[in-house]
Parts: C-alpha cells; structure tokens; sequence
C-alpha cells in the first residue's frame, strides 16, 4: 500500500511525487508512456522551446549579423539536425526525471493507469500483462491532448498536431496553422523564421486573445516582419487533402469564401483534458460536460482520497501552474497550509519577441469596474535593448487609481519570458507601481523597462522618454 499513487508523470505528477517523497510518503507514479515528463517536456514545451531557439539563430544570423559586422556565405538550414538536437535535449530533460525519481526512491510504474476503485490502480502495460497497485492517497494529472474540430481529419502526415510538428524533417513551401494562440504562433513563428510561408486563421478577431490585447496588437506587427499573414475573424469550415496539398476552407467577416492551399496544415485550437482509459466513474470521480476532472477548492474529486491537478482539470493549461497544484495538493495531505493565487500565475509567448502577463487585462479591469491608471514603455527607448537590436514591444502596468497597487503587467519584448518573474514577486507581496519605480534596475539591462513602465504609471514620470 502506497502513501500517495500518480497518474502521470508530466509537470504536475513528477513534482508532486517529488514533494511527497521529500515530505515522508511512499509514493509511485504511474506513466503510460516509456519516457516520463508528459507533454511538455516529451512534445511540448521543451521541444518546442529547441526549435525556437534553433530557427531564431538562423535567422539572426541570415538578417542581423551583418549589422553587427560579421559576414557569413553560403547559410542554410539543416532541419534534419535541427530536429535530432531538439531530440538531444528532451532525452537530456527526461532523462533528469527519471534520476530524480530514483534519487527521491519513486516506485515507478510503466502502462496505462485505470481505476479499479478508489484505493486501486491496474497499471496495463503495452503487451497487455498488467498490475494492480494500491495508494491511501491518489493524484490524477493525465493532462491534457491536441484539439480539432469534428469535421478536420487529422492525417497526422500533412494535417497534423503541435506533436507531428515537432518532427518534420523538411521546411513546408506553405504552413496553414488553424489558430492564432500561443502553440500555434510559437510554431508558426518556427518555420517563418527558416523560410516557410505562414499564414494564420484565426476564429477571434486579435491574436493571443486570452491575454491583454494589446499584446495581441503588437505581436501580429512582429509577426508580419517575418512575412506571417493572418486571417482574423475567419471560421474554417472545412481542411481537405489531395495528396501533397491541403485546403483549408474559410468565411470571412463579410460572409466571404476564402480558400488558403498549402502542403501543411497546422491544427492549433487547444488542448482537451485527457481522461481516455482512467476508468474515473470505477472510483466515483465525476467529469464535467468539458471532459475536465471536477475538483473542489481544495483540488479533491467527488471521491474523498483522489485529487486532480494540471490540464486535466479547470483553469488555464499551464506546466508550472500544473505544478503549483502538485505541490498544493501534497502539502495538505500532511496537514499543511499552502495556498495558490491563479491570478498570478503568469502566462508566457516564447514567440521573439516574447510576450508575459500577470494578474488582471485592461479588458478585465474595464469590466470590473476598476478604477485604474496605466502606465506604458517601450523597448525602443531602451538602451539595453537598442545595444541588442531588439527594438520591438512594450511594457505595459496596470494600477489602482487610487492605492497604487499594482493590478496587472504585460509585456512583449527580449527576454520578458524572465522578466515578468519580477512582477509576479512584486504582486505576491501586493507591491505598488511606486515601490518598483524606487528600486534600483542596473543599467543597461531590459528590466529597465519595467521600472520606466511603473515611473509612467506614477504621475507619468517616466525618464527616458
């Protein structure tokens, strides 16, 4: 009998079976597949964020170098290697979970985890043999899998996944992507960079809607730099493939037929909650009319020992929000007080420029009916940033008209994927735009900006602008 069972070894489940062993449980983790990390680090975040960094060196060095002085002939792009690199370094990352689990004495169990009842789990392994494992304690954290749309058929060789995009060998003449949110602009971003057309259709009528729209705004003029072209407010209807070449079918606002024709399509609409197989009704667990694993404040199911965290449950598909939740799960089971603040868990864009944002929109401040000032800087007066030639974006802080506190921060430019831990930190301690705008920034660095960004929103006294 274990302490604590997971199911699934993603984010969430490793590091909630990390914290279990550090706190004293006997704890197993269950994984269907071979290799453990889930998604993100097997075909999702870690590969991906590969591929970024690979095609952003080859463009830099295609359209920045010269400016810097140094000449290069005869560039091209080895996408073969490009691809086995990205392989390197998730073997490298899941290989690092796989040593942690035996550092902190982790039973792990390799098969599909299914609920016998609420105490057991039968662990079907891919030849079919199976076991049965039982926990006082049990976590679900299956996460979550690529979304279509009922009537795309997801050939998976030219109308495919962020998972099938991460392995093509060759560079599309045309990448289609269906979906203008972050995987889709991440991904899109990668073969624009390395010479593909791309164009992006989009069901809303601003990119990264989910995020402040002036994001949005300022990412689709990066984007369309790279030669990106986008097709807002337009619902797909139909994705049909004749051989090498695929269609995609769309209305425009004003009820038109447009018709895109490329050799890749790129479905991109989210991800599903991933509950296939678990069996939840076996241990009284109930889904939701979304497929999501209901859960209480407290993240417990209907069963009164079982628990869910990460994509598979509500709240945004986030790896280190998955992981907040583990941690948060674990620390109550042995009488601790732990807390999460979901409106400070940042969202991130690893597009270049980058975009990070943190507690509440503009949009959802007008909404409320907050009363609130706003303050605006952008890269281009950075000296940090011109020195780098990273020119694009702003830092945009929202604050309480009348306390100062800060209510939110948005940000697109270099390395805001880092900088807006600054702005976390400054809300968790409920900070004001003044506090930030007192604290020595070193100079040069882009963190200046946030610090000018917070001057602004004081009394409009930003310095160097």
């Amino acid at each position: 009998m274990y302490d604590l069972i997971v199911i699934g070894s993603g984010p969430g489940g490793y590091v909630a079976a990390i914290r279990a062993a550090q706190l004293g449980l006997k704890t197993a983790i269950v994984e269907k597949y071979p290799t453990l990390g889930g998604t993100c680090l097997n075909v999702g975040c870690i590969p991906s964020k590969a591929l970024l960094d690979s095609s952003e060196h080859y463009h830099n060095a295609a359209h920045a170098f010269k400016s810097h002085g140094i000449d290069l002939k005869g560039l091209s792009v080895n996408m073969p290697q490009m691809i086995s690199r990205k392989a390197e370094v998730v073997k490298q990352n899941v290989d690092g979970i796989q040593y942690l689990m035996k550092k902190n004495k982790i039973d792990v169990h390799h098969g599909m985890g299914s609920f016998l009842d609420k105490n057991t789990v039968k662990v079907t392994k891919e030849d079919g043999a199976s076991e049965e494992i039982k926990g006082k304690y049990i976590i679900v954290a299956t996460g979550s899998k690529p979304a279509s749309l009922p009537f795309i058929k997801l050939d998976k060789e030219r109308i495919i996944t962020s998972t099938e995009i991460l392995n093509l060998t060759q560079i599309p003449k045309h990448l289609i992507v269906i979906g203008g949110g972050v995987i889709g602009l991440e991904l899109g971003s990668v073969f624009a960079r390395v010479g593909a057309k791309v164009s992006v259709v989009e069901f809303m009528d601003s990119l990264i809607p989910t995020m402040d729209r002036a994001m949005g705004k300022e990412l689709q003029k990066s984007l369309k730099k790279l030669g990106v072209e986008f097709y807002l407010k337009h619902k797909v209807t139909a994705v049909e493939r004749n051989g090498e070449e695929v269609t995609v079918t769309a209305d425009s606002p004003k009820g038109e037929q447009v018709q895109l024709t490329g050799d890749y399509v790129l479905v991109s609409i989210g991800r599903r909650p991933y509950t296939d197989g678990l069996h939840a009704e076996a241990a009284g667990i109930k889904i939701s009319e979304r497929g999501q694993v209901e859960v209480d404040d407290h993240l417990r199911t209907s069963a009164e020992n079982i628990y869910a965290i990460g994509d598979v449950v509500k709240g945004a598909m986030l790896a280190h929000k998955a992981e907040e939740e583990g941690v948060f799960v674990v620390e109550q089971l042995v009488g601790q007080k732990p807390h999460i603040n979901y409106l400070l868990i940042p969202n991130v864009v690893y597009t270049w420029p980058e975009v990070a944002g943190v507690g509440y929109t503009e949009e959802q401040l007008k909404e409320k009916g907050v009363s609130f000032k706003s303050g605006k800087f952008p890269f281009m007066a950075s000296g940090r940033a011109r020195a780098s030639g990273d020119l694009d974006g702003l830092v945009k802080v929202l604050a309480d008209a009348k306390t100062d506190e800060i209510l939110g921060v948005h940000m697109i430019g270099p390395r805001v994927a880092d900088m807006i831990a600054e702005a976390v930190v400054a809300m968790e301690f409920r900070a004001s735009a003044e506090d930030i705008a007192r604290m020595s920034h070193a100079h040069p660095t882009y963190t200046e900006v946030f610090r000018e960004a917070c001057l602004a929103a004081t009394d409009n006294r930003a310095l160097h602008i």
